[in-house]
C-alpha cells in the first residue's frame, strides 16, 4: 500500500487520539465516576476501531497479515475482559487489561513511527504542514472527547466518585 487511504488516516487518527483519551482516564486521580466511565467507553470505541481497521491495513507484509495483527486481538481481547472485569467491580483485573492495552497501543504507535518508510514518518517528512495541521485536529478532537465525558459524566444524585491509587508514591 502506498500512500494514505482514507481507512489508514482514519485508523492513525483514531489511534493518536486514543492514545491521548487513554492516558487522560489512566492520570485521572478519581476513577470509576461518570467522567471516567464516559471518557472510558470513548476509548473503548476508538480503541476497538483501531485494532479492527487493522486487519484491512497490510502494508508490511504485502498483503498478508504480520505479527502487529497480533497485537489486534490481544487488545480485542483485552478490551472485552476489561470491561467484564469492570462490570464484575475487579479493579484490579479491569486496571490491569485496560492499562495492558493502552501500553500496546503506545508501543505499536512508536513501531509505526520508528520505521522511515512507514506512512506516519514519510508523511511528516513530505508534507510537515499537513501533518501538524493532524497533529492540532486530533489534539482538539482528544480534547472534544475529555470535554464530553466531563460534561456528560456529572455524577447522578447519590453517587460517589472513587479515588483509587494509583501505587505510586
Amino acid at each position: 500500500m502506498t500512500g494514505w487511504t482514507p481507512l489508514l488516516a482514519a485508523h492513525a487518527a483514531s489511534a493518536l487520539i486514543c492514545l491521548g483519551l487513554g492516558a487522560h482516564v489512566l492520570l485521572r486521580r478519581t476513577k470509576g465516576d461518570g467522567a471516567h466511565r464516559a471518557a472510558g467507553w470513548c476509548w473503548v470505541t476508538g480503541m476497538t476501531f483501531v485494532a479492527t481497521s487493522s486487519f484491512a491495513i497490510r502494508d508490511l507484509r504485502d498483503g498478508r497479515l504480520s505479527l502487529l495483527h497480533v497485537l489486534s486481538v490481544v487488545t480485542l481481547v483485552s478490551l472485552v475482559l476489561g470491561i467484564r472485569a469492570a462490570r464484575r467491580h475487579d479493579v484490579r483485573a479491569h486496571r490491569a487489561n485496560m492499562r495492558g492495552s493502552w501500553f500496546g497501543l503506545v508501543g505499536a504507535f512508536l513501531g509505526a513511527v520508528a520505521v522511515p518508510d512507514r506512512a506516519v514518518p514519510t508523511f511528516v517528512v513530505t508534507e510537515p504542514l499537513g501533518a501538524l495541521a493532524a497533529a492540532g485536529a486530533t489534539a482538539a478532537a482528544t480534547a472534544g472527547l475529555i470535554a464530553l465525558a466531563r460534561a456528560g459524566g456529572r455524577r447522578r444524585p447519590g453517587e460517589r466518585a472513587v479515588a483509587v491509587s494509583s501505587g505510586r508514591r
